[in-house]
């Protein structure tokens, strides 16, 4: 058992691109259920697929690759730990790689992208970067 599920996820995926795997199979969870969804929707995996199998299930994740097996992902940083949690209000979000990333912000609205907690005008756990 992992104390930060969320580390070992983004690990995973790191992992996988870096060997050049076209899948990862990543423990299930909501939350990393959510991480899935938007990073499907940003564009940086291909698609997800989730498996429950009683208590256990897993997710999926397809990784995308672009010419010359390149990744779309090109980083992942996780910021906020269970040791040291991190916050921001709304004002403070900034642009990951001069807007070519994004941040991943767990708000009392559910997951959200910095672009979208800046429009909502909301802040709150500042989960991971993805560029």
């Amino acid at each position: 058992m992992t104390t930060d599920p969320v580390a070992d996820m983004l690990t995973r995926i790191r992992n996988a691109i870096l060997a050049r795997h076209s899948t990862t199979e990543v423990p299930l969870s909501k939350l990393k259920v959510h991480i899935a969804e938007i990073l499907k929707s940003e564009g940086y995996i291909a698609g997800f697929s989730v498996k429950e199998e009683g208590f256990l299930g897993s997710i999926t994740v397809e990784l995308k690759y672009g010419r010359d097996k390149e990744s779309a992902i090109v980083g992942m940083k996780r910021l906020s730990r269970p040791g040291r949690r991190i916050y921001v209000r709304h004002q403070d979000l900034t642009k990951v790689m001069n807007g070519m990333g994004i941040s991943i912000i767990s708000t009392s609205r559910g997951l959200l992208t910095n672009r979208q907690a800046e429009q909502e005008r909301i802040g709150g756990e500042l989960l991971c970067e993805v560029w």
